[in-house]
């Protein structure tokens, strides 16, 4: 008999809204995540402090672990001190470090974890991944995904507006990396899985064609939404490839090549989706994700970043190193340093026509 269905794995809850912090307790309370109210909460020292005092209330139960950043160290070190506890569940609440610190303690002692985040600046808030730095520089860990996720949007218009931005050009990079997935489909064979291919594209396209801007709650929204339904993608898929694809390769090249210089993650890879995008022939789609970019105030080119141009070209001839055995536009060109330059020298010329 043939199998007519299959379980995906995504929260038990989302909530996106405005005010969702204050009704955080209830629905723990509600979806049975933690019915006495015995929880892990892992703070940062800045904003996540501020927040403790709003929701400590609320919570009585709970106790607060405050991290002081995003090393695997850190992780470990909250998974010993949440040891014989008895906890219901961890609760990450803050930026994408501390969720991903969260997820990798929560995972390590075998608890349920819940993602509140304090902002939009990328799409592993809900992927079943952990990014934690290391002794290597930084690695990825596979963790099971958040099973509640909550996002306060009065929260997250309060957070820095480069996190916003940051996560625009996550979101938008999921379309280029879809036709980095489809390319290696049709020149190596490797598999698709059209599910998660579907619900990153149209995260992608969701924030790429919508009208307004970051000030708006409608877009917030959909930004929110759409970095969910990346990381749910994600977890379909059991990798990242339907969120990382040649523009994750160039942004982890910069990352590697120039650490102390290295710009947001979201805007990297953004700059990284556009010059894929003109790299497989897709000039019109490239310019139009520098039209939204720009409009967003993200940058479309190497110098708006610190970075110049000889950079940019060692970042992008690097970057197939960074992921050894994905196969994007990158892999399939393989172009020299020369071929490089002369297809940079055209990208610049085309999004600024």
């Amino acid at each position: 008999m043939p199998v007519l269905t299959r379980l995906i794995p995504s929260p038990v809850v989302v909530d996106i809204s405005r005010g969702a912090l204050d009704s955080l307790a209830v629905l723990l309370a509600d979806q049975r995540i933690s019915p006495s109210g015995k929880l892990a909460v892992a703070i940062s020292g800045g904003s996540g402090q501020a927040l403790r005092e709003r929701l400590a209330p609320a919570l009585p139960g709970a106790d607060w672990y405050p991290v002081a950043d995003g090393a695997i160290d850190s992780a470990v070190s909250l998974a010993d001190a949440m040891k014989g506890k008895r906890y219901d569940a961890v609760i990450g609440l803050g930026g994408g470090k501390i969720i991903d610190v969260a997820k990798y303690a929560a995972a390590r002692v075998g608890l349920p974890m819940a993602a509140v985040a304090t902002n939009l600046a990328h799409d592993g808030l809900c992927s079943p991944v952990s990014i934690l730095d290391n002794d290597n520089g930084r690695g990825s860990y596979g963790v099971p995904s958040p099973i509640a996720m909550v996002i306060d949007l009065d929260v997250v218009r309060d957070a820095p507006i480069r996190f916003v931005r940051s996560g625009i050009g996550d979101a938008i990079s999921n379309i280029s990396a879809i036709a980095d997935w489809e390319l290696s489909h049709e020149v190596t064979g490797e598999q698709v899985d059209g599910l998660a291919a579907a619900m990153a594209r149209t995260a992608g396209e969701a924030v790429l064609r919508h009208p307004g801007g970051v000030g708006d709650d409608e877009f917030l929204t959909v930004l929110a939404e759409a970095l969910v339904l990346s990381g749910i993608a994600m977890s379909i898929s059991g990798d990242s490839r339907p969120s990382s694809g040649a523009c994750h390769e160039i942004s982890h090249a910069f990352d590697l090549l120039y650490p102390q210089r290295a710009a947001s993650h979201g805007e990297q890879v953004g700059i990284g989706a556009a010059f894929a995008m003109h790299l497989r022939g897709a000039t019109e789609q490239a310019g139009l994700f520098a039209e939204v970019l720009r409009r967003h105030g993200l940058p479309v080119l190497p110098e708006e970043i610190g970075f110049s141009v000889g950079e940019f070209i060692a970042a992008v001839e690097y970057a197939p190193q960074t992921r050894p055995g994905r196969f994007t536009i990158l892999e399939h060109l393989d172009l020299a340093t020369d071929q490089i330059r002369d297809a940079y020298a055209d990208y610049a010329k085309t999004i600024s026509c």
